[in-house]
């Protein structure tokens, strides 16, 4: 440190110093103090002779820059009996999630500014962590979405192409051309065609929920995908594929990187349709579905070639007796906030991913991605989001730690290596070793092409 910042840190209190931890960021690994005061990293390296409000020993753990799940269903307002803004997001900051962007299909949909700004009331200092919303694109609202997407909280714009009911659909070619000839953000899509699915429906099999990825085939998505970047290349839009499902998409979306980004899940990661069906039921229904192990070792292809982006979980919560119906009138979703990071970082453990690329795909990914102001790195000036993290620490995931207001998970009785031991919002600690230690003071994220501009 220069005389000059080293005379700073001497004489201003910190607000919080995190100790002895090893700090992630774009230096790489490295030991080094934390330094947090008003909400922000105010300095990284020896601060042992700093004068701070409070100190608390990571020694032995990893600071990590704030994990960001850039989809998530919270269900709020109308479907709230099985999840809500409050509940979802404990769960998020009990699994070390900081931020999430949250989906817009609940009742009232997310479609125009009204609503958007009802969720950003309900969510204000109610959520554990801080919060944008996708805005629904639609046949109706197409040429209100410029203004939409630079909205206070509004994370961008989301079509659902396949998949959806009601207005959200958008199946046709024309309505989502109308849609991306007006976005300047980058537009998110959930990715299956809806004719093909509708053709395919006699392949489901009464009771059988392993027939769940035959009728949604992996065509289904390739078909959808291509046709997605037709027409971003055509109308020179921004778009971002959701939860990629197949091995055979990955190979056009190289080919597209100029128009598209991608979105790959943990349990699309993780989970082996082939094992997972016969084992867990409707639990593991999805949409798009757990395929089978080709296609999850064609996801890692992704992963490792640099293809994917981002990690959202998907969480879509149901309750259990709704899961608990016959195959086709079980729901699909599950959740998966809480558990991304003890599931991913299960499989940093086993040297399937390195903790750089963790990061990149959970807070560097992100902010770039989708231009977040002030958050996804751990440098001077930044939000201090931090997930501290234990890599060595061994627990078995059980149903009992979600927080959800579901309280399941697909991955109840799984052993992991690596597990959330803290998550600060803005320099405050709201979880830590497992119990929650302050106030929600949740607070929408701010974007970079959407900053508000004087009057």
């Amino acid at each position: 440190m220069s005389l000059n910042v080293e005379r700073r840190v001497a004489e201003t209190p910190f607000d919080l110093v995190l100790t002895g931890g090893t700090v992630v960021n774009q230096d790489g690994e490295h030991r080094a103090d934390l330094g947090i005061r008003s909400g922000r990293i105010a300095a990284i390296g020896d601060l042992s002779k700093a004068d701070a409000v409070e100190r608390r020993d990571c020694t032995g753990l990893h600071l990590l820059p704030g994990v960001i799940d850039s989809q998530v269903h919270f269900r709020e307002p109308g479907l709230d009996h099985k999840e809500d803004l409050e509940s979802g997001s404990r769960a998020a900051v009990m699994g070390g999630v900081t931020a999430v962007f949250e989906m817009p299909n609940t009742n009232p949909l997310t479609t125009s500014a009204a609503a958007l700004a009802d969720k950003v009331a309900r969510a204000h200092h109610r959520m554990h962590c801080d919060f944008a919303f996708w805005v629904g694109g639609t046949h109706e609202n197409a040429q209100e979405v410029a203004e939409l997407e630079r909205l206070p909280g509004a994370a961008g714009i989301k079509v659902f192409i396949g998949s959806s009911t009601g207005s959200l659909l958008v199946e046709d070619d024309a309505g989502v051309r109308e849609i991306l000839k007006r976005t300047r953000r980058r537009a998110a899509f959930h990715s299956e065609d809806e004719p093909m699915l509708r053709e395919q429906k006699g392949l489901r099999v009464s009771g059988d929920p392993s027939s769940h990825p035959v009728w949604r085939s992996p065509e289904v998505a390739v078909k959808a995908t291509r046709r997605l970047i037709a027409i971003a290349q055509e109308t020179g839009a921004r778009i971002h594929i959701l939860h990629i499902s197949t091995a055979d998409e990955m190979p056009i979306l190289a080919e597209a990187k100029d128009h598209v980004s991608v979105e790959i899940t943990p349990h699309h990661l993780t989970l082996d349709g082939g094992e997972a069906y016969p084992r867990l039921g409707t639990l593991v229904q999805m949409n798009p579905p757990v395929r089978d192990a080709a296609h999850r070792q064609g996801i890692w292809w992704g992963v490792e070639q640099g293809i994917a982006d981002v990690l959202g979980s998907d969480h879509a919560p149901h309750t259990l007796e709704e899961k608990a119906k016959a195959y086709p009138d079980s729901p699909s979703g599950m959740t998966g906030v809480q558990t991304l990071v003890p599931v991913m970082l299960d499989h940093v453990a086993a040297g399937r991913l390195s903790l750089a690329r963790f990061v990149d795909l959970t807070s560097a990914g992100p902010k770039r991605l989708f231009g977040i102001a002030r958050k996804g790195r751990l440098a001077l000036g930044y939000d201090a989001d931090v997930t501290v993290v234990d890599l060595k620490r061994r627990e078995k995931i059980r149903n009992e730690w979600i927080a959800s207001k579901s309280r399941w998970t697909p991955y109840d009785g799984v052993t992991v290596t690596g597990w959330p031991v803290g998550t600060l919002v803005r320099g405050t600690p709201v979880m830590w070793q497992g119990e929650l230690t302050n106030p929600s003071r949740g607070e929408a994220v701010v974007f970079e092409e959407a900053l508000p501009r004087p009057a």
